[in-house]
């Protein structure tokens, strides 16, 4: 079977490559759009009527649109109104999206934030530094569900972009969360709706005859398409901000912004791990402070940070010898989060936000306050963090300040250069409590296709004297649905980084990627793209032993409904040096083990009200065989209740032993607005014999504050471990407004 999914990628590019790649009209990606913004003296009334609101008809539309997928090149199937205006307050973007079948129109998913992808949405893109490089998206659907995001550097380098989901690094930020408004409207014309941002939710030069970069997206569901105002390469998508056009005629001023967002909170907690079981009532207030010193540069002040109403951790269980990474979620540390960015996300972070406020072992260290200057000077980021944890009883971590300060110069063509300092301060008794990082990092873009970027970082720390830096170079190109992608890592014996990740330590890595995508011609078997793609990646000790070897070949077959497959095979080595136990149980040898894997991935269209999505793994592991089975149930009833049921599954035999680990994960949601909703996620792992479950209920006001009801519980299958419920209220006091 492996020899048949090989050749299956090979015969795919083969075959593939002599089809016309996309039948897509020729577009010159030099010539980006321009559209004027209309000065108004009032703005228009927001509740989602466009068409007939005499406001709107003042201003001129903009278009047309142009399809990225499934007909790259073509003009939009349906037309779309874009209409841009703005006032001393706000910019207005008022839009319809004409449909010849409104009764087809899809939301799968009401929640603030939740993904637009498989709905009928508009999205669009403010490039308000006109610089290429940086962003902020909006978005809605039909039902008027409120999206926004911050783009750094691109999108590049993200993790995850699902905020139900969790966690962010890289260059796209889902978490953070503006005062703005958002209405729509239907009829038998299709869909409108009206945007108003505030310009103080904004970070931006004030001045005369301004110029900012703007791109919009639009979804048209029932035939999977997407559809853009500045027509982008197929591998592309909004937060391409360099290929962005542009929007002229912005006369603008410092509006103000000077925000108190206050919290008080109660919570019930009760530990059954250490007896007398007795409830713990515990009341807490704090809040935080958001001032503009500029429209371009925000200073924010917390004191008692609290994150109560963050979803918890997915479960994660260890298969190997190396550090796990559960990504940040707390509002606060996420918010202009890709100032700090530097490093590898996932696998060498110089400054990883979870340090501060949890310890090593997952335990909750309070956070007295701290403060965070962000923003730009001229054309220079600047981030400074300061923030100050408490101790401890009965533990071993003291009082600590946790410091970095990130500054960024950007050029023309995607370039930019940058440093960056991290330091921890232990504020206690022990002596020589401290550790500090610094780096310089940068990249250089090569026209529109290609970047040459990299970093260079040390670190200090007591009784640690050699090895103590690492680097990395990579190169890259990224055009016309063809991505190659190469790379050198390396992480001395020493480096420690103690406010940072490390995925693993003292290594060498080279890293090399080929990927291709490819539309051919209309086919009755409507298959939209294939994506035939190799890479490898490799880890190497300083005594040039092979630590971890994977090299991955893969085709993937996607349709125009949306199914997709993917089809591939994995060569893995694993040095092990000293033996070491799997999940805790099993022992596997020191020695050198290669091995061969089938990957077989499958799923449906995400915007059905039933979806299913899979995975699986087959093949050699640690000098015996595992079998990884992920299986994933969707079902939504109209745009109120979504759910996911996922079962993890690996059944591991080895010489010593075997190894069965489960993970199943549930979460339900249902919503009675976009601003009122209840999530649950129930997740059960074996390895541990623990059952969790989170059930929050948030009732949203302005830039994620509000009513927040979070109950948390822990157990076995048998008894419980913990119990807690939380209620919170917190709410913006807008001073100047």
């Amino acid at each position: 079977m492996k020899k048949l999914l090989l050749g299956l990628c090979v015969s795919t590019m083969g075959w593939a490559a002599q089809a016309q790649n996309g039948q897509h009209a020729p577009i010159d990606y030099g010539q980006r759009p321009q559209a004027r913004a209309v000065l108004l003296a009032q703005g228009p009334k927001i509740d989602g009527e466009v068409l007939h609101d005499p406001v709107w008809q003042q201003v001129p539309s903009i278009g047309p649109l142009t399809q990225s997928r499934p007909r790259a090149g073509q003009p939009a199937s349906e037309p779309t109104d874009i209409r841009i205006a703005y006032d001393d307050q706000n910019l207005y973007v008022g839009v319809v999206c004409y449909d010849s079948q409104p009764d087809q129109l899809v939301v799968p998913d009401a929640r603030r934030d939740a993904s637009l992808d498989n709905a009928d949405a508009v999205l669009f893109l403010l490039d308000t530094y006109h610089d290429g490089q940086n962003g902020f998206v909006f978005g809605t659907n039909i039902v008027g569900s409120e999206y926004d995001a911050q783009v750094d550097n691109e999108g590049q380098g993200n993790f995850s972009n699902n905020r139900q989901q969790g966690g962010r690094i890289g260059g796209f930020n889902l978490n953070w969360d503006a005062t703005w408004t958002v209405r729509t409207q239907r009829g038998d014309y299709g869909w409108s709706a009206e945007f108003a941002i505030p310009l103080r939710t904004l970070r931006y030069r004030s001045g005369q005859n301004l110029t900012w970069g703007f791109n919009f997206q639009r979804n048209i569901r029932k035939n999977n398409e997407v559809s853009y105002w500045a027509p982008l390469p197929i591998q592309f998508d909004l937060k391409r901000v360099s290929l962005a056009g542009t929007l002229t005629g912005l006369n603008l001023r410092s509006p103000g912004n000077l925000k108190v967002i206050p919290y008080v909170l109660g919570q019930a907690n009760r530990d059954y791990a250490q007896p007398p079981v007795q409830t713990q009532l515990t009341p807490q207030m704090g809040g935080d402070v958001k001032y503009s010193i500029t429209p371009a540069l925000t200073l924010d002040l917390t004191y008692n940070t609290d994150f109560a109403q963050v979803e918890v951790d997915e479960q994660q269980i260890n298969l190997d010898r190396f550090n796990l990474f559960f990504p940040e979620k707390r509002p606060f540390f996420l918010e202009n989060a890709g100032f700090f960015a530097v490093g590898s996300p996932g696998e060498v972070d110089l400054f990883f936000s979870r340090r501060i406020g949890i310890g090593p072992n997952g335990e909750i260290v309070p956070i007295t306050g701290g403060a965070r200057l962000s923003g730009r000077v001229g054309q220079t980021n600047v981030g400074l963090l300061s923030m100050f944890t408490e101790a401890v009883p009965d533990s071993y971590i003291e009082r600590q300040n946790f410091s970095v300060a990130r500054a960024s110069y950007e050029f023309a063509q995607r370039s930019a250069v940058g440093g960056l300092f991290v330091n921890r301060q232990g504020m206690g008794e022990t002596p020589d409590d401290w550790n500090r990082t610094y780096a310089l990092d940068g990249k250089w873009g090569i026209g529109k296709k290609a970047q040459l970027s990299g970093f260079w970082a040390g670190t200090r720390t007591p009784g640690i004297d050699a090895q103590d830096h690492a680097w990395r170079f990579q190169a890259r190109y990224e055009w016309n649905g063809l991505i190659l992608n190469a790379a050198w890592t390396q992480v001395g014996e020493g480096f420690n980084p103690e406010v940072g990740f490390l995925q693993r330590t003292a290594f060498r890595k080279p890293e090399l990627l080929i990927f291709k995508r490819i539309r051919p011609k209309a086919n009755r078997w409507k298959f939209l793209e294939f994506r035939p793609h190799t890479s490898y990646r490799s880890y190497w000790n300083f005594d040039n032993f092979l630590v971890t070897s994977f090299w991955h070949t893969d085709n993937h077959w996607v349709f125009e409904s949306g199914t997709e497959f993917h089809t591939g095979i994995n060569f893995t080595v694993e040095g092990v040096l000293d033996t070491f136990l799997l999940v805790g149980r099993v022992p596997v040898p020191s020695g050198t083990y290669r091995h061969r894997e089938a990957q077989l991935v499958f799923f449906t269209n995400k915007s059905k009200p039933v979806y299913i999505s899979t995975r699986h793994v087959l093949g050699g592991f640690f000098g015996g065989k595992r079998y990884n089975n992920r299986l994933t149930l969707g079902i939504r009833l109209g745009d109120r209740f979504s759910s996911e049921f996922t079962l993890n599954r690996n059944d591991i035999f080895l010489p010593l032993g075997d190894v069965t680990t489960t993970i199943f994960r549930s979460r339900l949601s249902y919503s009675f607005t976009p601003r009122i909703y209840v999530q649950t996620l129930i997740q059960y792992n074996s390895v541990i014999d623990n059952w969790s479950a989170n059930v929050r209920f948030s009732w949203l006001q302005d830039a994620n504050t509000g009513l927040f009801v979070v109950y948390n519980e822990g157990r076995t299958m048998l008894e419980p471990q913990q119990r807690s419920l939380t209620v919170k209220y917190t709410r913006v006091f807008d001073l100047l407004h």
